[in-house]
């Protein structure tokens, strides 16, 4: 099957591959979408569950912004297609010790909660945290979050001009050692030191200037009806209805170069599809499994060290009276370790830590607290290659969760058996070569950012995007990935239309069953 020599090739169906794809088609381009798997959105998948189909992969929505210029460059809104709640409460944080703390988006609700919680010390505190990493937010978004490509020398700049700014800056200091002169209260350390995971890194380990995680949060939590998957569903109709074409169930063997230019791809199935143009939507790991020659794939130092994995519980459940009760959970809740370095020390070294941190995410309330049975996704940090991880069938596992949330008084019944948990290999299964890392490269180091790969490569006429990419992990940061490996395509091209595509002609090719399981366990 030959493709038009003015036509564009996305591999991979995640936000990074969708959005490039919208953007594509809304640019008049002839865009075919090849997606191995036999959903769109890549890690955005479902699980059946006895309470129905749930998030499997990312949870947290947040810059709404992103989501917004995407649909618009396609002409289209965004509420159009979906309906999104801004959660009042970011997240609900419990320690075992009975505290309590809500965070909103609101940094004076914050600092009142957090001085209620911890003190007039803390309050202050937070207070300096909070305008240090608003400021390192502000001056990083644009010439390095926003950024095709992250400017050191803008990075610079913006730091000079904010002095205050610099030891978050300093080379060699983690984000532990900053909150450790930031935060008396241990506890709050290990809060702020947890958005390091968000990225795949590990606080200990990680560059202080990560603490600017912390905002894109506190600038609001939004939760999707139907599910994360459900913008995943859309970003496809999007991309139809503007006339591409959507091929599930399409793995791609081969990407077809020769003398420095791409030319196509092989499908699994030995077919050829030409294109003087690709994005590739992958972990860049799996680059130099896919060019017929290694020295036109990424560099080494952009792919390894590997970032964090994770153990995914899907289940449906119903939450017991005694203990915490039924209103005690929020959206987006957190269960600390009692020790963060009995947690992070282990994933340093590329072990499961036996007591770790316990992300549950309860779908079902971005309302009133459900009843009867409701839907969960428990996360726990794991190392992408991992040792001592526990049987998949063995439900006595000393970290397994359950156990550890009857502590807190958090009781849920039934409890699934391991039957319902995505392992690091399980994700190195579906995503080859990720080695189960779930960020692409660490973020872990100081100079990890500019490492990164962009979308543009050394093979002319192919793009990178996905959250192995820069400007990072998460959905928002994959949707701008792909944004730029957009206008990188529509930039370089040589011979495509100027008029915007109108016709309906494209569509998916094999039917989209979006609580299908993932490949088996």
């Amino acid at each position: 099957m030959d493709i038009h020599k003015d036509s564009v090739l996305v591999i991979g169906a995640g936000i990074g591959g969708l959005a490039a794809a919208v953007r594509l088609a809304a640019g008049g381009r002839d865009v075919t979408l090849l997606e191995a798997h036999g959903w769109p959105g890549g890690k955005i998948r479902v699980m059946d569950s006895t309470a129905g189909p749930v998030d499997a992969g990312p949870t947290v929505l947040t810059l709404r912004d992103v989501l917004d210029d995407l649909f618009d460059a396609a002409g289209s809104k965004l509420e159009d297609h979906l309906t999104l709640t801004r959660l009042p409460v970011l997240a609900r944080h419990f320690w075992s010790d009975g505290t309590v703390l809500d965070l909103f988006p609101d940094a004076r609700a914050n600092a009142d909660a957090i001085g209620a919680a911890f003190g007039t010390t803390a309050r202050r505190e937070f207070d300096r945290f909070e305008r240090e990493t608003r400021a390192l937010f502000n001056a990083f978004d644009a010439p390095i979050m926003r950024a095709a490509a992250p400017s050191i020398w803008g990075a610079t700049r913006a730091a000079l001009a904010r002095p205050y700014l610099m030891p978050w800056l300093q080379p060699g200091k983690t984000l532990q050692n900053m909150l450790e002169q930031r935060f008396s209260d241990p506890r709050l350390r290990q809060l702020f030191g947890r958005y390091a995971t968000y990225v795949g890194g590990n606080p200990l380990q990680a560059p202080a200037v990560l603490g600017l995680i912390w905002q894109a949060e506190a600038a609001g939590v939004w939760a999707v009806k139907g599910g994360m998957a459900e913008l995943a569903q859309a970003l496809a109709r999007l991309f139809t209805r503007l006339g591409g074409t959507l091929r599930l169930n399409t793995a791609v063997a081969r990407i077809l170069a020769a003398n420095g230019q791409v030319s196509g791809v092989e499908l699994a199935d030995g077919a050829v599809l030409h294109s003087r143009q690709v994005v590739f939507n992958g972990d860049p790991a799996a680059l130099p499994h896919l060019l017929e020659t290694p020295s036109q794939a990424v560099k080494q130092r952009q792919i390894k060290p590997r970032s964090l994995s994770a153990r995914v519980w899907t289940f449906g459940a119903e939450v017991q009276p005694q203990g915490l009760g039924q209103d005690a959970l929020a959206y987006h809740s957190v269960f600390f370790a009692d020790d963060p370095a009995q947690e992070f020390g282990p994933l340093a070294r590329g072990q499961v830590p036996q007591a770790p941190t316990i992300y549950v995410c309860a779908q079902d309330r971005a309302g009133p607290s459900p009843k009867g049975q409701e839907r969960f996704q428990f996360i726990l940090n794991a190392p992408a290659v991992a040792e001592g991880i526990c049987d998949s069938k063995d439900t006595t596992c000393q970290n397994h969760p359950f156990a550890r949330l009857a502590q807190f008084g958090l009781h849920l019944s039934p409890q699934p058996d391991q039957s319902c948990v995505t392992m690091p290999q399980d994700f190195g299964q579906m995503f080859p070569h990720s080695q189960g890392a779930l960020y692409g490269l660490s973020p872990n180091g100081t100079w990890a950012t500019f490492l990164r790969p962009t979308t543009r490569t050394r093979v002319s006429g192919l793009y990178l995007a996905g959250g192995g990419v820069h400007p990072g992990a998460g959905v928002p940061m994959a949707a701008l990935s792909g944004k730029h490996a957009a206008q990188a395509a529509l930039s370089d091209r040589t011979s495509a239309a100027t008029w915007r595509r109108m016709a309906m002609r494209g569509g998916i090719s094999t039917e989209s069953a979006t609580t299908a399981a993932a490949p088996s366990r």
